[in-house]
């Protein structure tokens, strides 16, 4: 590092110092900053974006509609937090923001895949990782991207096939983020009509 990476250590000090406030202002929170109205946002960006690429409105109303669960799971979050926030002392608050702050943690934990993304078990985040095809048009969503890369020289049933079990993975995902943040753990909250076609 002295000679080629880093001579002064420059880059090592400023990794260093965005750590150490990110654990202070993590350490100091009662609740975890987490914005998950900013996530859900921004799936629904990608997902209209999906939706062009495909075109096809069917999975994107599929998708939709967990987005907008999570959405209003969020928002529901939001509010709790801002009440959490006001009551720093009380007992009985002390123990909601930890349950708060567990659910917050599980949400994000429901976006990642336990076997990885088929092909490349490494990458475990179904809506952020690299893909697979690096000229995909589709920089999220990495299961959906490289089923679409994959599927070049399938026939039209087996693409569709491909590409609604990845979309189906990534709906589940998001319906899972948001019971989570609402406080139901049951497994009753799958999705259950995934079915649609995708236009080669």
């Amino acid at each position: 590092m002295v000679k080629h990476g880093d001579p002064l250590f420059l880059r090592h000090l400023a990794i260093a110092e965005i750590w150490g406030l990110l654990a202070l202002r993590l350490a100091d929170d009662p609740v975890l900053p987490f914005d998950y109205q900013a996530y859900a946002s921004q799936l629904q960006e990608h997902t209209n974006a999906f939706a062009v690429m495909l075109n096809n409105r069917q999975a994107v109303n599929l998708m939709n509609g967990f987005i907008n669960n999570l959405s209003g799971a969020a928002m529901e979050v939001l509010k709790e937090a801002k009440k959490l926030q006001l009551d720093l002392y009380d007992e009985h608050s002390m123990m909601r923001r930890r349950l708060l702050n567990d659910r917050l943690l599980l949400a994000e934990r429901s976006f990642l895949q336990t076997e990885g993304l088929q092909g490349r078990g490494w990458f475990k985040h179904l809506l952020y990782s690299p893909p697979e095809d690096y000229d995909s048009k589709l920089s999220f969503f990495p299961g959906i991207a490289d089923a679409i890369s994959r599927s070049g020289n399938l026939s039209s049933e087996e693409r569709q096939v491909a590409v609604q079990h990845e979309v189906w993975k990534v709906s589940r995902a998001i319906q899972r983020a948001a019971s989570v943040l609402r406080g139901e753990f049951s497994q009753q909250n799958e999705p259950s009509n995934l079915s649609f076609s995708v236009a080669p």
